[in-house]
């Protein structure tokens, strides 16, 4: 079986959010560290080897990111916890109408700047455990730039919601876009596949108007799931990127038949754009016993989906997305990566 370096930072573990609104009523967070623990196990029982990775050059992450996101960020707990009452987490209760509103001092008001739903809450640890999440990313990156056919990183917390200037969805700092941008310091043109259920809203927003990085996402349609206001078909680019974003969207429910015919027509695109390298937003949470239930897809099919991907031949950085704590999850990520290391030559 061929080798897949593979990266994990243990300090991530730390970062272990509370706060989550569901339908109205307060309700634990999904993002736990157990989800982590999870995917390890089926690295493990695919004898692949995990290595920490070194810290990165952070002028990486503010490539993707703004300054005062970033500042926000790192700084906003602290604040946070000098106000009169507040909370053990930063969430914020107010969410501007950013194109004609402006931005506050107060840490309030730049909480419901930043924070665009209460999924993500920021505690002690998770600044740390978003840098060292960017980390992994980069350390996947650059082994595939050192010549690996593909690496895989256990980001946590995922990215692909994070703008780049605000959190989303259990998202903080999108790995998978560093990731396509350290890509291109390489080549001209970088391929972004989005397989989560959750439609990556922060990549597209963040690559909208380019056409070097081509996002694809294979998600289940938005109209009545998360993130609900982007990920429609009709979202192509903008200006200069215009024809370089495609939306996959499938009916809540669809199964492994829908999921594969639509991740087959994602990857005529990518073939076209005839990209130097490709990332891959690694979500299993379109499996049928995820708790979001937003598709039906089975486990063999995720390796399935890996043997179509991997047969691009293309470097490729896997960077794990979604996937919620289910008794599949450890079974999920054995079969994709699984199938991606036993594909025909």
């Amino acid at each position: 079986m061929p080798d897949l370096p593979c990266f994990y930072a243990p300090e991530t573990q730390a970062h272990d959010p509370r706060f989550w609104m569901l339908r109205g009523v307060p309700s634990p967070n999904k993002e736990l560290p157990e989800r982590a623990a999870r995917l390890l196990t089926g690295l493990a029982r695919l004898n692949l080897t995990v290595a920490t990775p070194p810290e990165s050059d952070r002028a990486a992450m503010r490539a993707i990111h703004t300054e005062r996101y970033l500042s926000f960020l790192e700084t906003c707990w602290d604040e946070w916890q000098e106000f009169p009452g507040a909370g053990p987490e930063v969430v914020a209760n107010l969410h501007p109408q950013k194109a004609s509103q402006s931005y506050p001092d107060g840490i309030v008001g730049r909480a419901g700047w930043h924070l665009a739903d209460t999924a993500c809450p920021v505690g002690p640890h998770s600044w740390t455990a978003a840098l060292r999440g960017v980390d992994t990313a980069l350390a996947a990156t650059a082994s595939v730039l050192d010549g690996a056919p593909a690496a895989y990183a256990l980001c946590r917390p995922p990215g692909h919601h994070a703008d780049a200037d605000g959190a989303a969805g259990h998202c903080f700092l999108n790995n998978s876009a560093i990731a396509a941008q350290a890509l291109r310091d390489r080549h001209d043109r970088v391929a972004m596949l989005d397989i989560d259920v959750h439609h990556g809203n922060g990549t597209q927003e963040i690559f909208y108007d380019r056409n070097d990085v081509l996002t694809v996402s294979v998600h289940a349609a938005p109209e009545n799931f998360y993130p609900f206001f982007l990920g429609y078909a009709r979202e192509t680019g903008r200006d200069a990127g215009k024809g370089y974003n495609l939306n996959l969207p499938l009916a809540m429910g669809s199964d492994d038949e829908a999921w594969l015919s639509a991740i087959e027509a994602a990857l005529g695109r990518v073939r076209d754009f005839a990209p130097g390298a490709l990332v891959l937003a690694l979500g299993l949470d379109a499996h049928e016993n995820d708790p979001l239930r937003g598709l039906a897809v089975t486990t063999p099919c995720f390796a399935k989906a890996a043997r179509m991907i991997a047969d691009l031949g293309l470097p490729t950085v896997m960077v794990q997305e979604g996937g919620y704590l289910s008794d599949d999850l450890t079974l999920n990520i054995e079969s994709f990566l699984g199938g991606w290391l036993n594909r025909r030559p």
